[in-house]
């Protein structure tokens, strides 16, 4: 690779002039990617069997060619970051800056409560269920209904959302964008990435238009998703709870609250609006974890989460390359790698604005590490609490959530808990709060790629704050087909994603050494 701060400066004048022009609409990139999710929801709207029919061919195409690969990946990116962090690059300092810009609380508050998103709660409640009711086969089938299946179970759970699903959305990549921007002077777009790789011709023509068209699609699908599905699943824990009709009017009402929460959010920024909803999320989750952990099976959920978390460490790697049954794999752990993978280069444009000043060994450690157990204790706290009512009572959360309906296990948990009403509020709470922080700060990292800049014209923040409310509330007019049929997208979206993505592998390194010497930090 080039030094790139010999060969930079040129295409950083081409691609990026100087004054307000940071600041002004990539055209070719919002006529591409806005053009092609608004047809995609339009045509849905249209003939849903068509776009679903399409999508599930694609769907299939893309699994079967890179399921594979996307495996590998993830497992090189967790192991390639976790060298760079506990060798001597670990004491790298990235960003340009001495200090970091915010507190460690509100810096992990923010990254939490981005990457874990709103499905790290509907998930956490129906996932382990889902694997106890029917096992997964790198596990024996016949534990079915026992405590050793339980275990299995949130083991599972915890290799779809632990260390490999966390790792890919923001290590190796913030690396890249953290030195490439905010030292070399490069645009904050996805197309920063490929840089290394072809030069300034990734900084500027079609290359570069649609590497930030396909960056931006796949974040969007993978948020608008959730969205939808947060309308729906509300919806359905305001009729349980409350009586009230679920219906289209009352999924917009509760569409448009969420959109004037998280575009507010977004236009107030990383310091205030982002950085207050991260640290309510964070207080609510604490706070109902405790109670949980408190008054509900303390032992058991003690036991499960310390013999699932040996489980998951002993399996890992044949969990993580299990090729046997690709039936299965396709629905499930290829399913989560292509959501995450197309959320991955966005994210790691948040987390390198986000993460100015620390080093290389905090960010990844944060990321790779620390946040990957806690998402398993959340898991164990949420779905182990359902696993244990389950085997005291079968049927319990079982029966609910037949047919895959994740709001009704979550429901079925909760309502199990002492103070089941106010414990069910709370948590469509925290789910509604958990989405809008992912609608914040992936509305903030959109704009970015709009702009090439780290604050990005609010204009242009409120407009895909919007936008992707407004996709979210066109594919719910057509129940959770449309919603659905948007989640298979997602993994189509994921195949150009994965191999901008997978430059990072070897370039990070590079980066991180060239930074080791540029500090002085090889001595």
């Amino acid at each position: 690779m080039e030094n790139p701060r010999q060969s930079s400066s040129d295409a950083a004048r081409q691609t990026e002039p100087p004054g307000k022009t940071k600041h002004l609409m990539d055209i070719p990139v919002f006529v591409i990617s806005g053009g092609l999710l608004l047809a995609f929801a339009l045509l849905s709207v249209y003939d849903l069997e068509l776009v679903a029919s399409v999508v599930d061919r694609a769907f299939a195409v893309s699994t079967r060619l890179f399921g594979a690969y996307w495996q590998v990946l993830l497992l090189l990116t967790f192991f390639i970051g976790l060298v760079l962090a506990l060798g001597r690059t670990g004491r790298v300092r990235l960003g340009g800056v001495s200090e970091p810009e915010m507190s460690t609380f509100r810096w992990t508050a923010i990254i939490m409560c981005t990457l874990l998103a709103g499905g790290g709660v509907f998930w956490a409640a129906a996932e382990p269920i889902a694997h106890f009711v029917s096992p997964p086969p790198i596990f024996a089938v016949d534990s079915t209904g026992t405590l050793a299946a339980a275990h299995n179970a949130l083991a599972q759970s915890f290799m779809h959302w632990g260390f490999l699903a966390w790792a890919i959305l923001g290590s190796l990549a913030g690396i890249v964008f953290m030195y490439l921007h905010y030292e070399v002077g490069l645009p904050l777009k996805p197309r920063t990435l490929l840089y290394p790789v072809f030069g300034r011709r990734a900084l500027s023509g079609p290359l570069a238009v649609l590497t930030d068209a396909a960056c931006v699609i796949a974040v969007v699908a993978g948020t608008v998703g959730p969205i939808g599905f947060l309308g729906l699943q509300v919806s359905f824990g305001l009729e349980e709870l409350f009586g009230i009709p679920d219906t289209y009017t009352t999924q917009l009402f509760i569409l448009l609250g969420l959109i004037t929460i998280y575009t507010i959010s977004s236009v107030t920024g990383v310091t205030r609006g982002i950085q207050i909803l991260s640290r309510f999320n964070v207080v609510l989750a604490v706070l109902l974890m405790s109670v949980i952990f408190l008054f509900g099976p303390t032992a058991f959920l003690v036991d499960s989460f310390v013999h699932s978390l040996g489980t998951y460490i002993d399996k890992f790697i044949p969990m993580a390359t299990f090729r046997e049954d690709t039936a299965w794999l396709d629905g499930w752990t290829i399913f989560f790698w292509g959501w995450f993978l197309g959320y991955a280069p966005l994210m790691a444009m948040f987390v390198a604005r986000i993460s100015r000043g620390r080093t290389i060994r905090q960010v990844v450690l944060l990321i790779s590490l620390l946040a990957p157990v806690i998402t398993c204790v959340w898991f164990t706290i949420v779905g182990g609490t359902g696993l244990y009512y389950e085997l005291q009572t079968p049927g319990v959360i079982s029966v609910p959530f037949e047919g895959f309906d994740l709001p009704a296990a979550l429901l079925a948990m909760t309502g199990s808990l002492p103070a089941g009403f106010l414990m069910s509020l709370l948590f469509l709470v925290l789910t509604t709060v958990f989405v809008a922080t992912t609608g914040d700060s992936m509305t903030y990292a959109v704009s970015m790629v709009m702009t090439g800049h780290d604050h990005p014209h609010t204009g242009v923040r409120i407009f895909w704050g919007v936008m992707m409310g407004v996709m979210a509330a066109i594919l719910i007019s057509i129940g959770e087909g449309g919603v659905s049929a948007l989640q298979s997208f997602i993994v189509v979206t994921a195949v150009p994603v994965s191999l901008i993505i997978l430059p990072t592998l070897w370039h990070a390194p590079r980066i991180a050494n060239l930074m080791l010497r540029e500090q002085g930090l090889n001595q």
